[in-house]
């Protein structure tokens, strides 16, 4: 048998287990104990150069001058990030204290820190703002249903990081402004200073923690603005579920014109933000949202968009989204004319751009329903080749792939990828996750079960053979199916079983071919379909054993059956 026709075995990456380095296991004997002794260093609110709400304008001239950014052909403002380009996951803490140390799911994702370590953190970032001259407050809300939103008050000494928020959080209005008071949760933005790596418990010079008890964040070593974007995220993953009884996601969402809501999960690169942009639907979010008793809405004020790639033919929104007041994140750029190339991935593949979601033509603003979903969508790339383009889920496999999380990065995005490698990222949202997995797969059955939503799992990978031999899912068959979704035609359809995984799967729809429909037709070799299905389920059964102790017998027998 020579060696082509063997499938060498990929190891699936699963995000939860080894998502960050194991966590030191001998934990500081400070955790825990009431701390006699708080810092009392505090940030100096009434200081003359402190620049609160900044308008854009101001925020450019200031980031052209002392930071080096520069204004793009279109108008928005590029900025860089310096060394870190990403989150840095490795470095996220959460501090172990008696108010929420029984609700969070440790472990790799959120790693423990004592108490002491956070002041000791705490006061390096306030001390270090306070010997800036120009600091930046931002104070704007986390969630577009006043009912469940919180105030959000960021302090930060660039104009690139007050710009971000400014984009990224709901901006006040004046009088919402004046009459501010204090603020739910604070973040400390000290990026541009390091860590001391002597402190106990800091792995490098960066550190991003989070604390419960203080409703405090604090960022040292790192100036990439997207831990800010996720730290007020991790928040409300908190705070949703424990105290308004609430379920916060990590989905994109529309709505059509008869009010019915959709929500798309989905992991990078399975089409969530390309899918929930849709000329017939206007957009709620595209990111965070909580679904609450009443209704859905957005937990941003902005978009945080990719840019890898981008033109104005695939992503037209997007695209004309970046003008004055948006910010490109490390996008390279023509230093003569300004024009941003986003072909060029030199400084980094996750170039990005935040920008208000009222720079979106469709945007639903204010962006708050209040209406449940209809329909529910989970998005998965397979590049084996395997999983049908639309499948309907009974609620028991509802919860089992939303707690499996499954998509595959594809080879050609790293060297020595020859195999697409399976990722799981639970609840399609595993580097976010702060309660166990099980709470929020719990809400989310009851939810649908109350509201009789239906569950479609969407594969936008391959198709008539795996990466390599098959080709992607064209995109013009995908939005057919999702219009079928909304239309209705698909709740109607006649449907077949699609063994192995058990999914109901559509016999036919009009406009995609019946070939696509079943994944079994569309291969040449059946043998090859058979033994692609059997190893993607085999890793999607060695992934859910995380979580088979957990959740009931039911769910555990909705997955794949071998």
């Amino acid at each position: 048998m020579s060696s082509y026709n063997r499938t060498p075995y990929v190891t699936p990456h699963i995000l939860h287990k080894h998502y960050a380095q194991a966590y030191d296991a001998e934990v500081s004997n400070l955790i825990g104990k009431e701390l006699e002794y708080f810092s009392q260093a505090g940030f100096d609110m009434d200081r003359i150069q402190i620049k609160r709400n900044a308008p854009p304008a101001v925020l450019y001239e200031d980031a052209v001058r002392n930071e080096g950014a520069v204004i793009s052909s279109s108008g928005a403002l590029i900025n860089f990030s310096g060394k870190k380009t990403g989150r840095s996951p490795k470095d996220k803490r959460i501090v172990y204290e008696e108010t929420s140390k029984d609700e969070i799911w440790w472990g790799s994702v959120n790693i423990k820190m004592d108490e002491h370590t956070f002041e000791i953190n705490r006061e390096r970032a306030i001390d270090y703002l306070n010997t800036r001259d120009n600091v930046y407050v931002f104070d704007g809300f986390a969630g577009w249903d006043p009912k469940y939103r919180i105030k959000v008050r960021v302090i930060c000494a660039r104009a690139y990081h007050a710009l971000f928020m400014n984009n990224m959080l709901i901006r006040p209005t004046e009088e919402e402004l004046q009459n501010f008071g204090d603020p739910d949760f604070i973040i400390y933005n000290a990026g541009q200073f390091p860590a001391n790596r002597f402190t106990k418990g800091m792995s490098s010079t960066t550190s991003v923690e989070i604390n419960f008890k203080r409703m405090e964040m604090v960022i040292l070593g790192t100036e990439y603005a997207g831990e800010m974007k996720k730290g007020v995220f991790s928040v409300m993953h908190y705070l949703q579920p424990v105290k308004f009884g609430q379920l916060s996601l990590h989905s994109s969402a529309n709505v059509g014109e008869d009010g019915d809501v959709t929500l798309f999960f989905g992991l990078s690169g399975t089409g969530k933000t390309t899918l929930s942009a849709d000329p017939r639907r206007k957009l709620i979010g595209d990111d965070e949202h909580v679904w609450s008793d009443d209704g859905v809405f957005n937990i941003e004020g902005g978009c945080y968009a990719k840019c890898i790639n981008l033109s104005a033919e695939k992503e037209p929104e997007i695209f004309s989204a970046i003008r004055f007041g948006a910010v490109l994140e490390n996008v390279v750029y023509n230093p003569i004319t300004r024009v941003p190339d986003y072909d060029d991935a030199s400084i980094t593949e996750n170039t990005r751009c935040a920008y208000p979601i009222e720079f979106i033509p469709n945007a639903q603003i204010p962006c708050h329903v209040a209406s449940q979903p209809k329909n529910i969508i989970m998005l998965t790339c397979d590049a084996f080749g395997v999983l049908p383009p639309v499948a309907k889920l009974t609620p028991e496999q509802a919860s089992y792939h939303f707690l499996a999380g499954y998509t595959s990065k594809t080879p050609g995005t790293e060297d020595g990828v020859l195999e697409p490698i399976p990722t799981f990222s639970t609840c399609y949202s595993a580097p976010f996750i702060v309660l166990h997995p099980g709470r929020y797969a719990e809400m989310l059955a009851e939810r649908m079960a109350k509201n009789n939503v239906d569950c479609w799992l969407i594969n936008t990978g391959w198709t008539g053979g795996k990466f390599g031999t098959g080709k992607r899912c064209p995109l013009k068959y995908t939005r057919r199916i999702v219009d079928a979704v909304h239309s209705g035609e698909l709740a109607k359809a006649e449907y077949e079983t699609f063994g192995v995984f058990n999914l109901q799967i559509p016999t036919a729809l009009e406009g995609v071919p019946r070939e696509l429909l079943n994944p079994r037709l569309a291969w040449a070799n059946t043998e090859a379909f058979e033994r692609e299905v059997r190893k993607l389920a085999g890793m999607f059964q060695k992934a859910f054993a995380l979580y088979e102790n957990d959740v009931e017998e039911k769910v555990r027998l909705a997955g794949p059956q071998l």
